[in-house]
């Protein structure tokens, strides 16, 4: 038909079945429901809907496939569908029942949840589903069995600890309980370990792991997590999706005059904010100093401690994915550093404009660049370095000549304009080297 614009299969999957509707979009923005069935949520089942879905739909128009992330259910029709060349897009279940609630539906069931992804689907551009690869998939197989052993493990010793401290105790229960603990522990052991081998199959994927190790609190079961989670964070182009995706986003409570609590979402992937618990504790414990500086400054506005180590969480996170993403080698004092040159650079403009007429604007072949009359054109004796001859011959020239450039910064060093940033070495002008006033004029360039 020519006056259709697109069409959506919409998809509610459930553990046994698969209720699926074929809506079209036309010319005058009218949605149409073409056809609806159900059919078996199993391999035979999902090659009849193929079928049937090209019996009912139209081959001159773009067909997309809307579903749910109904827990592990959907993988294998959205697998099966990827590999037949179809576009998948899958969404999360709230955001299908915020969007039926939007269309005034009270009643809740499997056609309904279907007709209204269909709708959906043709309503929205929804990013296309991205299949975690084989190893990926492995390594989160691995990774979410590893977190369920150690919940297991974590009951059974407080049910081992309890009944230590009970009235009276039972020898079969607590050998029972010992037992349990010694095969979850031997279990936790070899899952370890075959995530180990598996991140180490991959001599790329090993080395760029090994980078984010660098950071001390980070471990590898750490950052086997956030790889298998995230499928080696390929899908998030800026810190905002990741931070969203992991419900590290602030929601804000306001209208009017009425200022509610501001709070974390929470509406994210949970096993990413599990992961990052302990290591948040562990960075400012060894005193990283972006991590430990973050801490300090919230715990003195008045936060509470576990809201500083989720604003430490958030930061860890966000650093752990820049790194991957550039490929970068951990610097623990690389905020440091940019802060300490950019208060030099704002020091050393400072001495250059003390008259309010001047400020450097930059060092090239080393001469200094004024936007205005500066300070040193003014005062030629400040150019007099010890062992650079006789200052310039005319005031109104303001290049220092090549030799006396590396002491363009006059004997105002002596009134420690520039003290906070010669910490390094001793404020006074005489005793500052050469090399040294070199580097601090280089910041400028």
């Amino acid at each position: 038909m020519k006056n259709l614009l697109c069409q959506n299969l919409g998809v509610d999957v459930s553990k046994d079945s698969l209720d699926v509707v074929l809506s079209t979009l036309d010319m005058e923005r009218q949605v149409r429901v073409k056809a609806s069935r159900k059919f078996a949520n199993t391999p035979a089942g999902i090659r009849q809907l193929q079928r049937w879905m090209e019996s009912k739909r139209t081959a001159e128009v773009e067909l997309r496939i809307l579903m749910e992330a109904t827990g592990i259910y959907y993988e294998q029709l959205a697998w099966f569908l990827h590999q037949q060349g179809y576009q998948v897009s899958v969404i999360l279940p709230t955001k299908a029942k915020r969007y039926l609630q939007a269309l005034g539906h009270k009643s809740k069931n499997d056609s309904i949840d279907a007709k209204g992804l269909a709708r959906m689907g043709l309503e929205q551009l929804l990013p296309l589903w991205q299949p975690l690869s084989e190893n990926i998939y492995q390594l989160r197989l691995l990774t979410r069995q590893l977190e369920d052993f150690s919940n297991q493990r974590t009951v059974f010793l407080n049910q081992l600890h309890a009944l230590h401290h009970s009235a009276f105790a039972v020898k079969q229960v607590d050998k029972s309980l010992k037992k349990m603990v010694r095969t979850l522990e031997k279990s936790i052991q070899e899952l370890e370990e075959a995530i180990r081998e598996l991140i180490c199959q991959d001599p790329l994927l090993a080395e760029r792991v090994e980078k984010l190790l660098a950071i001390k609190g980070v471990g590898l079961k750490t950052v086997a997590v956030l790889l298998a989670e995230t499928n080696g964070f390929a899908t998030f182009e800026k810190q905002g999706q990741l931070v969203s995706y992991s419900g590290y986003d602030v929601v804000e409570n306001q209208s009017g005059k009425r200022s509610g609590k501001t709070r974390m979402s929470k509406k994210g992937n949970a096993h990413i904010r599990r992961a990052m618990h302990l290591p948040a504790f562990s960075v400012v414990r060894y005193k990283e100093p972006a991590f430990t500086a973050l801490h300090e400054r919230l715990l003195a506005r008045g936060k509470t401690k576990m809201q500083a180590y989720v604003a430490v969480q958030r930061k860890l996170l966000i650093l752990i994915w820049t790194l991957w993403r550039k490929n970068d080698v951990y610097d623990p004092l690389h905020g440091r550093r940019h802060q300490e040159q950019k208060r030099d650079i704002q020091l050393l403009e400072a001495g250059a404009s003390l008259s309010g007429k001047g400020k450097i604007r930059k060092i090239q072949n080393n001469r200094l660049t004024f936007k205005t009359v500066p300070f040193f054109a003014a005062h030629p004796a400040a150019f007099v370095c010890p062992g650079s001859g006789p200052p310039p011959a005319s005031s109104t020239d303001r290049s220092p000549p090549p030799t006396a450039a590396a002491c363009a910064i006059p004997t105002l060093l002596n009134h420690h304009i520039f003290s906070s940033s010669c910490r390094r070495w001793p404020p006074i002008y005489p005793s500052c080297g050469t090399t040294q006033i070199q580097r601090l004029l280089s910041l400028t360039a």
